[in-house]
């Protein structure tokens, strides 16, 4: 690819920000705040702190290691082949359940402006096909015309958003009401008190909730070689990206408790955020915000998903017939493989989307130790491969990492593990998701078994 076509600083950040804002800040902030009540815009907070630090971290493994495959490519460059491989995998899966759920927000999205049943799974089947089908035109199309789009639906989205909080904050200003304390009285159909006491486990499990909206920086380097400047500009563009993403979150939670926090929890709406304004126009901006917003990171992630295949394939880990590009950069196999599991496994869930997303937030944690542990090694020059001579930095190549591992590990030891692989069957009674199970079963266990099978295999041959 010529270098005029390669994404510059600027398209970098932007990426980076259409990467993480998608479904996650529209959808998920009905769920925190029924579990957290008023401390909703804290814990989105917290969430951010956690994304900063590994943001940071992540941002360090890419001034060392510039291949594509991003969390593959800092495993395998740390601990070898072996780790490699089952961190390649894992994050195809991880990322194409990503894919799955932001795929199901924009189609369930789109049917609902049309007034179309957005409930029903045939035509939220066909809204998936035509649209991994204009994904597909675009990213053949090439790089240049993906970024343009991309560019493009990050600043839709930037505006979409902060239209919303500057509209928020007059609402305020003009009626002098504040609505938050209304969620310490909602009770639900029984009389009980909707807002549970807040525990630790339930603090955990909002936050990971939260972190939901921020994942996707850890995907941004997944096409390393198709940016200019990767080892430089990567460490600079995803924690700006970060900052930028922080503040604006923070404030719409805190805006939409402010205003309306019992439709923040009660509402049905495929869009929680639209549910709060009453004002049409400002709903309408939320909703077509949204669209373009879930629009925009399907673009990311049908840019970066397909290109961690890509990179285990170019290193031999999984067939070379993988490895395979089109005239204008696609890796068209790669693609037609995500695309594909991007709509079978959310079809497996019935487009059950919180569950889709709390097993793809999940499921990205083991990167987040693994990669945290790849750059102290990367500090200290105990990796596997050689990695470029780059400027060591003992607190973003070290101190980070270690704060990065203590908070994945005091989250993951927290977690209501039980309940995110349960559902209430006919009669009320919870019951195991073996969809869910099933999923994580194939996904790090079965497939990266196949995998080391096939890689040992085609190494003797």
């Amino acid at each position: 690819m010529e270098e005029n076509k390669k994404m510059k600083f600027w398209s970098i950040v932007l990426l980076t920000i259409n990467s993480i804002i998608g479904t996650g800040i529209f959808l998920s902030p009905g769920s925190v705040a029924k579990s957290t009540g008023t401390l909703a815009p804290w814990i989105y907070l917290c969430a951010a702190i956690f994304t900063s630090v590994m943001a940071i971290t992540f941002s360090s493994a890419a001034k060392y290691v510039v291949k594509n495959g991003a969390g593959y490519a800092y495993s395998k460059a740390a601990f070898g082949e072996n780790v490699g491989l089952y961190i390649g995998i894992t994050r195809f899966v991880s990322a194409s359940l990503a894919w799955g759920v932001m795929a199901t927000g924009v189609v369930k999205t789109t049917l609902s402006i049309f007034s179309i049943d957005s409930e029903n799974l045939q035509n939220i089947t066909i809204g998936f096909l035509i649209l991994m089908t204009i994904l597909l035109i675009i990213n053949i199309i090439g790089t240049k015309t993906l970024t343009f789009i991309s560019d493009l639906s990050t600043i839709g989205k930037l505006l979409a958003l902060s239209i919303t909080i500057i509209a928020g904050i007059f609402i305020l200003i003009k009626t002098g009401q504040n609505h938050i304390s209304e969620l310490d009285v909602l009770t639900n159909e029984a009389g009980e008190k909707l807002i549970p006491t807040l525990t630790t486990t339930g603090f955990v499990t909002a936050v990971i909730a939260a972190f939901y909206a921020f994942t996707g920086f850890e995907s941004i380097a997944s096409g390393a070689s198709d940016m200019e400047n990767p080892e430089k500009n990567l460490p600079r563009a995803i924690p700006l990206a970060i900052g930028i993403i922080a503040a604006i979150y923070f404030g719409i939670v805190l805006v939409s408790m402010f205003i309306n926090p019992v439709a923040m929890v009660t509402s049905k709406e495929v869009v929680i955020l639209a549910s709060v304004f009453e004002n049409k126009i400002i709903s309408n901006i939320i909703i077509y915000g949204a669209l373009i917003s879930m629009f925009g990171i399907n673009v990311a992630a049908s840019f970066h998903t397909p290109r961690i295949f890509e990179a285990m394939a170019r290193e031999n880990q999984v067939p070379k017939f993988f490895d395979k590009r089109t005239e204008k950069g696609l890796p068209i196999r790669a693609f037609l493989l995500t695309a594909a599991l991007a709509i079978i496994i959310p079809m497996a869930f019935n487009y059950n989307m919180m569950g889709i997303m709390i097993i793809s937030s999940i499921s990205r944690f083991i990167q987040f130790i693994i990669v945290p542990l790849g750059v102290i090694s990367f500090y200290y020059g105990k990796n596997k491969e050689k990695v470029l001579d780059a400027k060591k930095n003992y607190l973003t190549d070290v101190i980070f990492p270690v704060i990065s591992i203590i908070l994945t590990v005091f989250l993951l030891a927290k977690f209501n593990w039980p309940a995110q692989f349960s559902i209430k069957n006919s009669v009320g009674e919870m019951v195991a998701n073996w969809y869910a199970i099933s999923a994580m079963i194939i996904g790090y266990i079965i497939l990266p078994a196949l995998l080391f099978v096939y890689k040992q295999v085609s190494h003797k041959k």
